[in-house]
């Protein structure tokens, strides 16, 4: 499904960009961020401008770096779950389904169908509670604040199911290798739905407010521009890549935790300019709904962890504090962690930020040999000195906007 819009010719807008070769008034460096309210974090933008033309970008990114990779290389698997809470810590839940995939796939483990209709709920809800967060930004970016005020709501009740669920509003620490920390609780699902009952007419609502309105459409029309062929080339994924016309979603090309038994679209843009990855994250929300009243509606009985799993999960609360054999399982556990078989693995999954990848390699054991993260925020902002070069600087706010990005993930 294609995004369409039209607006009236911007030529006049875009005169100041179309300077020939040969006139090079002076130039001014102008370092944007990494303290300014529009890079979305810790970002800092090199800007080399002519006038209000921007004629070089280079993104300066670091600040917010932690060493989550090395840290996992020196934790066990277990152990490094809540860290992955830190990536895109807008969607915490997203993060901790992505990596215990991962390492998953690396013992050659498959959770119950239960577990896996948790995963997506969970993963679709963060994908919503994501996009409103970067929705309301984006608005205050470009001068819209009453939107911020409709979506900040609707996060917030999202985080009261987050916090039902999970114990934790914020960094969840949810799932776990091989299961989930805990099952849903009675009535939690029935919740998850009304939710959504109530959420798409103020969605529909919100969208009201920015998708005709004419100042919106001057600051996004036919703003940072990024092609079909710019857009695989630069490494984009997600709602960016989506934006530019290119159909890539994981969840339908290559499916996990069971997404292939879901109905959903794919949409897509037709321009790849900022209006078009702003109306990709608005339909995806719509989308996510329509996962999550599915899975709800066919919720599986049944276990919510992989009870073969022994050396893996840890045995139930009951059976700890009465049995001497789980109680020693579960020290060996938290000691030394769960025992995987030497190998690699790499798996992606599709976050609300794009492709969020883990590259493990291990030499048997409790511990990762190594560690790597594929983080899209990272690749996403790679576009920036192509698509910034030729806007003018309030442009760039823009720009960033719509490439909704996250430093914790992009800095890791």
């Amino acid at each position: 499904m294609a995004t369409e819009h039209t607006y009236p010719d911007t030529a006049a807008k875009t005169a100041a960009a179309a300077l020939p070769d040969e006139f090079h008034p002076e130039r001014m460096s102008l370092s944007m961020g990494p303290s300014h309210p529009a890079t979305h974090g810790v970002l800092r933008i090199q800007l080399e401008l002519e006038g209000e033309v921007v004629r070089k970008a280079d993104p300066v990114v670091g600040y917010l770096h932690r060493g989550d990779e090395k840290i996992a290389e020196n934790m066990t698997y277990n152990q490094f779950v809540p860290y992955t809470d830190r990536l895109d810590y807008l969607a915490p839940l997203a993060n901790n389904v992505a990596y215990t995939l991962a390492v998953e796939r690396l013992a050659h483990l498959e959770v119950p169908p239960r577990c896996q209709a948790i995963r997506v709920i969970v993963s679709e809800m963060a994908r919503i509670s994501s996009h409103l967060m970067g929705l309301g930004a984006y608005g205050i970016d470009v001068g819209a604040l009453s939107v911020f005020m409709y979506t900040f709501l609707e996060r917030e009740k999202l985080y009261t199911l987050f916090e039902e669920l999970t114990g934790a509003r914020f960094t969840t620490n949810y799932t776990r290798i091989g299961g989930v920390a805990r099952d849903v609780p009675e009535g939690w699902t029935e919740r998850v739905s009304a939710f959504c009952d109530q959420f798409l007419p103020i969605l529909d609502e919100s969208l009201a407010l920015l998708t005709r309105n004419r100042i919106f459409q001057d600051r996004t029309v036919n703003i940072g521009v990024v092609s079909q062929a710019e857009a695989i080339a630069y490494g984009l994924t997600g709602p960016n890549l989506r934006g530019s016309g290119v159909p890539l979603d994981l969840r339908k090309d290559r499916p996990y935790s069971g997404y292939e038994q879901y109905d959903f679209d794919v949409p897509v843009g037709s321009k790849g300019d900022c209006f078009d990855r702003y109306m990709c994250r608005a339909e995806e929300m719509k989308q996510s709904v329509r996962i999550i009243k599915q899975a709800v509606a066919k919720f599986p009985p049944g276990e919510w962890y992989a009870t073969e799993a022994k050396k893996i999960f840890p045995p139930p609360k009951d059976k700890i504090l009465t049995s001497m054999e789980e109680l020693i399982q579960n020290f060996m556990l938290v000691t030394e962690g769960p025992q995987l078989p030497p190998g690699e693995v790499y798996f992606e999954a599709e976050n609300p930020k794009g492709v969020l990848g883990f590259y493990i390699v291990s030499k048997g054991g409790g511990v990762p040999w190594r560690l790597k993260i594929r983080s899209p925020s990272f690749c996403n902002l790679s576009i920036l000195p192509k698509v910034c070069v030729g806007a003018m600087v309030a442009d760039v706010v823009s720009i960033l906007g719509s490439l909704d990005f996250v430093m914790g993930e992009c800095d890791r």
